[in-house]
């Protein structure tokens, strides 16, 4: 089974928002508020084609989108 490749946008414990990429301890990218760090990690995922993830402050999952090979597209 192939891992899919993803980018997540996640609050950091110390203030802000973090983009990381899927299992990495470091973000590649750190923002004041959450919009700012949205639009980032949008385009880095898009730039590498993979999933792209929004958690909440609460860290559950709010929105996802597939930049790259989508393993279930839509119908239609």
């Amino acid at each position: 089974m192939s891992k899919t490749k993803s980018h997540h946008v996640v609050p950091n414990p110390d203030g802000g928002w973090d983009v990381k990429k899927g299992g990495a301890e470091r973000a590649s990218g750190h923002f004041g508020n959450k919009s700012d760090a949205v639009d980032a990690g949008r385009q880095i995922s898009r730039n590498q084609q993979t999933e792209f993830v929004i958690h909440g402050k609460d860290g559950k999952i709010q929105q996802k989108d597939s930049h790259g090979k989508d393993p279930h597209p839509p119908k239609g």
